[in-house]
């Protein structure tokens, strides 16, 4: 009989939804990437990306057609497990893990992509809205990351990507408390990775630009003074972060034009940075 290759023997293993047997032919944990924000945008990109790489992966995000409709895609059950779950939710973050640990997941990567912005003066946003998104952007990263870290570390290995952006690297009027956030979650990060260094848990901070997603319509991003400027492609900002996530790089910043930026943004006087950001951030009605 002609021997398995190592690539046979993990296509196999991927279409099967169990890990690696052991001896005995006992089979092994199924471990996962966890993918929140995955029914479009950058989180979709992640999980294309990681079933091209083989990957089995959990699907959360709050939009259960899309959700399902991707998750059919890759072809369901075993590869792609669609959990539709509003993270902002009480006791969100506890009931998703307690639904893994009953399915026999142990979750290898978190990308912690869910996240959503407002534009516009701050007084003018609703209050309700406001703490939603600091409560998805901070709280519900946070749960997560508290909950899938302790069993990486335990193992001896895992990934966490938490996707920030370069709105994290300066204050952003008329985007204030979305770029709050994410300086949050850039330090919160930073740290983290440095706590972890040698546990054989992998972090990364990854902090995209300008991407072409539904976010910037979402976030009203589309009244903006530069909103015909073309942004990076989702699957390219992912390829990046996998890339540099295979190497244990912390921070990412995909694309030169974005790294030129969050340099020079480091060597001009903070106040002239922040009437810049005023300049592109604030709203303009449509002509």
């Amino acid at each position: 009989m002609k021997e398995e290759s190592a690539r046979e023997r993990a296509d196999r293993r991927t279409h099967r939804g169990t890990g690696p047997e052991r001896p005995g032919g006992r089979p092994g944990p199924d471990r996962r990437a966890l993918v929140t924000g995955a029914s479009s945008g950058i989180g979709a990109a992640f999980v294309r990306a990681l079933r091209a790489r083989g990957e089995r992966v959990v699907l959360v995000a709050r939009r259960e057609d899309r959700l399902r409709r991707l998750a059919q895609f890759f072809g369901g059950e075993p590869g792609a497990l669609a959990i539709s779950l509003d993270l902002t939710r009480p006791g969100a973050g506890a009931w998703l893990e307690a639904e893994l640990q009953a399915r026999g997941v142990e979750v290898d990567l978190l990308v912690n992509n869910a996240g959503v912005g407002v534009t516009g003066p701050f007084q003018n946003q609703p209050i309700g809205r406001l703490l939603a998104m600091v409560d998805l952007n901070v709280r519900a990263l946070t749960d997560l990351t508290r909950r899938f870290l302790p069993p990486m570390i335990a193992r001896g290995g895992g990934r966490i990507i938490n996707v920030v952006s370069n709105a994290a690297f300066q204050p952003v009027p008329y985007l204030g408390v979305y770029a709050a956030t994410k300086a949050f979650v850039l330090s919160f990060t930073e740290a983290l990775a440095t706590e972890l260094r040698r546990t054989g848990v992998k972090v990364q901070a990854l902090c995209p630009g300008l991407t072409e997603t539904e976010f910037r319509e979402l976030a009203g991003m589309d009244l903006l003074a530069g909103r015909k400027v073309r942004g990076m492609s989702p699957d390219d900002v992912v390829a990046l972060s996998l890339a540099a996530l295979d190497r244990g790089k912390l921070r990412v910043i995909p694309g030169w034009s974005n790294r030129v930026i969050a340099t020079a943004e480091r060597l001009v006087p903070g106040a002239v940075v922040r009437r810049m950001a005023a300049e592109l951030f604030r709203p303009r009605p449509e002509r």
